[in-house]
């Protein structure tokens, strides 16, 4: 009798086993990966890079969930070094359920990077890269919705020599391909502005800068241009206002970072800087994605974050689009192709159209002012400029030249 009863039960648990079974077979994973600085002194527009895509494929995916689609992320710490972007790209590649990656922060490991990605179809949308070679490469994998260093560059030209009594400039880089390039594009529009560059050289300092201080303070220049990120800027301007430097300092988006407030001090209000990416309180359409960012990482949103969030948005679209025209996953090469083909798509920071190389049609590049030493201040630099630009490539073709326009 004992027999009886246990088979029938067996039968109905060897069922519910075959339906869950059967179940989890048709759930289908699709895997987003992310790549930036999640250690290091960079990681704090690393890791809000890393927030916004996880924030965006948790708001954004639901139209792949209803069509029966399990999205999967994936952040890889990049360390803003090239051969650790390079290896991470090796692993992720390898995974053929993840069909795109938004990142980096670094241009000199997104070139790099790229390249696996592109040998091996899959397709990268940037937040943050500015250097000209991202996209003047022409692969069809690679994207991104951010502006470029060489508008980046003369445009910070232009502002410094709109500046009473700026009629010389001390030019300082980084050695990367972000900070290296965007300070060459800077240094030669400000030759054409008619500034007076007295000096242009890089260095890999990051703590001691006395002897790259004190030649400027002989030459005393009227500003000091920095092509770098806020780890090395803030603490150079910090040591050349306490040397006597009395002149103006600034620099690209490599600037724009909260504590870059809290490593120049006193020293770094005044200091002006160019940004691809402003504080997310400068776009009107982030409102709630920066409040929604507050209440899951207990933070305010840094550069970047919303950008990331766009770029991830674009991804999980053009996903949707292939595996609609698919029936099923789609492939990479699908992918990639659809995020190409990405026409006025309606983000928090703007609209994106992406041209034949990959870079938006229009861009936006903003220049403010640091207002306080005060970190928790940082969003309330103010904006002393802003504009639209065309892609060079979007020039072309539309028969205009690549200058600035007024956006909007």
């Amino acid at each position: 009798m004992q027999v009886r009863r246990v088979l029938p039960l067996l039968v109905v648990v060897a069922l519910i086993l075959s339906v869950t079974f059967v179940s989890a077979q048709d759930v289908k994973v699709i895997k987003i990966a992310s790549q930036s600085p999640l250690s290091g002194p960079q990681s704090i527009l690393g890791t809000a890079i890393r927030n916004g895509v996880e924030l965006a494929i948790e708001q954004l995916g639901a139209p792949l969930a209803e069509m029966g689609y399990k999205i999967e992320f994936v952040p890889f710490d990049d360390q803003a070094q090239p051969d650790v972007g390079v290896a991470n790209a090796n692993i992720l590649v390898n995974d053929q359920a993840i069909l795109a990656v938004v990142g980096h922060l670094n241009s000199g490991v997104a070139i790099p990077s790229s390249e696996v990605y592109n040998a091996n179809n899959l397709v990268m949308v940037s937040p943050a890269n500015t250097n000209v070679n991202i996209t003047d490469r022409g692969l069809p994998t690679v994207n991104r919705i951010c502006g470029r260093d060489d508008t980046q560059g003369a445009a910070g030209a232009s502002f410094a020599a709109s500046l009473e009594g700026v009629s010389s400039v001390y030019v300082l880089h980084d050695t990367t391909a972000y900070g290296q390039g965007v300070a060459e594009f800077f240094a030669s529009a400000a030759e054409d502005a008619g500034l007076t560059v007295v000096n242009l050289e890089g260095t890999t300092e990051t703590a001691n800068f006395e002897g790259i201080i004190q030649p400027i303070l002989a030459l005393d220049p009227d500003l000091i241009y920095f092509g770098g990120l806020y780890p090395q800027s803030g603490i150079l301007i910090n040591q050349a206002r306490a040397a006597g430097y009395e002149g103006i300092f600034m620099g690209p988006d490599g600037f724009d970072a909260s504590d870059f407030a809290e490593l120049a001090g006193t020293a770094g209000v005044g200091t002006y800087y160019t940004t691809v990416a402003a504080p997310p309180t400068f776009y009107p359409d982030a409102a709630q994605f920066i409040e929604d960012y507050r209440a899951k990482y207990g933070e305010d949103p840094q550069p970047f974050a919303a950008q990331a969030y766009d770029s991830t948005g674009i991804v999980l679209e053009a996903v949707m689009k292939a595996a609609e025209e698919a029936g099923g996953i789609p492939t990479r090469e699908a992918v990639a192709a659809t995020v190409r083909a990405t026409e006025d798509y309606d983000g928090i920071t703007g609209t994106y159209t992406f041209d034949d190389n990959g870079d938006p049609e229009l861009a936006t590049y903003v220049i403010l002012k640091v207002l306080s030493a005060d970190p928790a201040e940082w969003s309330n630099n103010e904006v002393i400029d802003q504009f639209l630009a065309p892609s060079p490539l979007y020039a072309e073709q539309d028969g205009a030249a690549p200058e600035a326009t007024p956006s909007s």
